[in-house]
């Protein structure tokens, strides 16, 4: 019973200590962004070029960066959503954005469960994941959750979990998780947009 209770509380410490991380990476990326466009005159219109335009294409980079271990925050795609100021076409992207992200996921968790025994999975693992597979063996599932939720890397766990043959089923249950940090970073990115 009291190793339950340490283990259950030990998880809820691993949770919120990931949720404050994320929590303040995302102040850090709206406080950057309202500074630039407010003293800088900073407009994504000019950053992307020709590509602002062009939601197909923005999203298969984002697919790509999803699947390439999560190189771009999902949260710069929810600024770029902003650009027509129109709630349902931000929605709608962002539903679109966070889909994309799940299907990324189960993306690579075929990726660790068909490639795990490559010298590219091996190489992957030992630079980017070693620290994640410590945790992934002390809380099993439950690091997809937290990975879901914050600042940890989905993809990259995603193909841990993957390769250690963790239950599929499983799998695209809990990762559904994953859609919760897109609606509340979304709400939060849409309320500090006009700040």
């Amino acid at each position: 019973m009291q190793k339950t209770v340490k283990s259950t509380r030990e998880k809820t410490n691993f949770l919120f200590k990931n949720l404050i991380r994320g929590l303040a990476l995302l102040v850090v990326i709206i406080g950057g962004y309202i500074l630039a466009k407010k003293y800088f005159e900073f407009d994504l219109e000019i950053i992307l070029g020709p590509l602002y335009n062009q939601p197909f294409v923005i999203f298969m980079i984002f697919l790509l960066s999803e699947v390439i271990l999560g190189i771009i925050p999902p949260e710069f795609f929810m600024l770029w959503s902003l650009r027509d100021g129109n709630i349902s076409i931000y929605i709608e992207n962002v539903i679109y954005l966070a889909f994309i992200s799940y299907g990324a996921g189960l993306i690579d968790y075929y990726l660790g469960a068909k490639f795990n025994k490559t010298l590219m999975y091996k190489y992957i693992k030992t630079k980017l994941l070693r620290k994640m597979e410590r945790k992934f063996h002390k809380y099993g599932g439950f690091l997809v959750v937290v990975a879901s939720l914050t600042p940890l890397p989905f993809s990259g766990i995603c193909m841990l979990v993957g390769a250690a043959r963790y239950p599929v089923s499983k799998f695209l249950l809990i990762s559904l998780t994953r859609l919760l940090r897109f609606c509340f970073y979304a709400y939060i990115i849409w309320e500090t947009n006009y700040l």
